[in-house]
């Protein structure tokens, strides 16, 4: 496999290589980390470990409450493989609570709880910010289906029912977070990744943050609060 593996894409953290089945792929976590669409990077040391473990627990918990994604098993420390998906160029953003680039684009205050999760749109673009889009949008530009749409709400609303249950019964606060879809036979199927670097978690005393907040906003001990979600959910790391 590694003979035949070719680099075919390469984001902010992760790489993803060709294998031997062309409907699969190697999809590899490095150390590095971004933020503020890449104008802020650093290597963190220990960090594509977490991960990729953080990730497989995620999607492999989902899969086990009838969520289908693209994960298909560990390949080593920082790598797994997965199904090769068409991409759709959407993130769908769930917010439990009002924090971060919501409270800065509507001016409201942070800490809000919504009593139902709000739900949002955006156009996978790093060069425009990734810019909020509706439905329409979606379906005028080509990007999905009606169908498609429907989809991802209602199951990104589900996984959030399974997700926000697993962190509050171990003390965390699932704030918010991203999700992307990828079509696979005719159908949708959950791809990217589930990690602290795609959501905001708080402890539930404390109320700190223990996601990729910490390196935003130079709070540091970036992979060790990566490190402490993960054992409070019974991640082996």
């Amino acid at each position: 496999m590694t003979k035949k593996s070719e680099l075919i894409s390469e984001g902010k953290a992760k790489s993803l290589y060709t294998t031997s089945n062309t409907n699969e792929l190697r999809m590899v976590y490095r150390d590095d980390t971004s933020a503020f669409d890449g104008k802020k990077k650093e290597a963190l040391l220990g960090k594509g470990e977490v991960n990729n473990r953080f990730n497989a627990f995620i999607m492999n918990y989902l899969e086990e409450r009838g969520v289908e994604t693209h994960f298909i098993r560990d390949l080593s420390e920082t790598e797994s493989i997965v199904k090769k998906l068409d991409m759709l160029p959407v993130e769908c953003v769930v917010r439990n609570i009002a924090t971060g680039s919501l409270c800065r684009r509507l001016g409201v205050e942070q800490g809000i709880k919504f009593d139902e999760p709000l739900f949002e749109f955006f156009l996978k673009n790093d060069d425009l910010g990734d810019p909020l889009i509706n439905d329409n949008h979606i379906t005028a530009f080509g990007w999905g289906t009606e169908d498609e749409i429907n989809f991802m709400k209602q199951k990104t609303k589900e996984i959030n029912v399974h997700l926000s249950e697993l962190f509050d019964k171990n003390n965390l606060i699932l704030v918010d977070y991203k999700v992307e879809y990828g079509r696979y036979e005719e159908k949708l199927l959950l791809g990217d990744e589930f990690t602290p670097d795609g959501c905001r978690i708080w402890d539930k005393t404390t109320g700190e943050s223990l996601d990729k907040d910490r390196f935003r906003k130079d709070l540091g001990d970036v992979v060790e609060s990566y490190q402490i979600v993960a054992h409070k959910l019974g991640i082996d790391i």
